[in-house]
């Protein structure tokens, strides 16, 4: 099982297709940012970025780096959730 971070800078103001997209890659995410994500998958980053690329547009940015389990925050938390069956 690989971690991912996932973020995302969207043109236009509300794209909740990409959250929704997201939650629905690996086996489990969290979100500790508004718009960064960890998502724990067997797929490889190419994977994951093809199916996120049907929900952005041309001037959308995003991010997919596999991280290492740990991470150090400050004024946020990370809960795990399963993905949705």
């Amino acid at each position: 099982m690989r971690t991912y971070l996932i973020t995302y800078d969207t043109a236009a103001p509300s794209r909740h297709s990409v959250a929704s997209a997201i939650m629905q890659l690996g086996d489990a995410w969290a979100r500790p940012l508004d718009n960064t994500w960890y998502v724990q998958s067997t797929d490889r980053a190419a994977v994951l970025e093809s199916r996120l690329k049907a929900h952005l547009d041309s001037e959308d940015g995003l991010l997919i780096q596999q991280v290492e389990a740990s991470a150090i925050m400050l004024n946020t938390a990370l809960r795990w959730f399963k993905k949705r069956r």
